[in-house]
């Protein structure tokens, strides 16, 4: 089992924290930036297509709820039964960086901020 660690490189596109995700602690997924098989995922296709970390690099969408990819069914169910904010998530790595986010997760052993 892999222990929950701070590395930029696990925060997902949708701005979770891969880095203490049960999937990728039971090494059931690398995380999202190396997740091949999640070809389905439209806002992980947004953001390799523009060279983005995360959501929260988008120039084109301010705000990620407006965004008919990050804000859809799927992501509303998600968040619902996960008590997941995706979007605080996206802007606190907007308003402090990627570095900052990743400490704050691993500190917290959180994938996300909880609503």
């Amino acid at each position: 089992m892999r222990t929950v660690v701070k590395d930029r490189n696990l925060i997902a596109y949708c701005g979770l924290y891969c880095g203490a995700c049960r999937s990728y602690l039971t090494e059931k997924c690398n995380g999202c930036q190396k997740n091949d098989k999640a070809s389905w995922c439209k806002i992980r296709t947004c953001c390799i297509d523009n060279k983005y970390l995360s959501c929260a690099d988008c120039k084109t969408v301010v705000n990620a709820e407006d965004c008919k990819k990050f804000n859809n069914i799927l992501s509303k169910i998600f968040g619902l039964i996960f008590r997941s904010n995706r979007k605080a998530c996206v802007e606190l790595i907007k308003e402090k960086g990627t570095e900052y986010f990743a400490a704050e997760m691993s500190a917290k052993k959180t994938h996300t901020i909880k609503k």
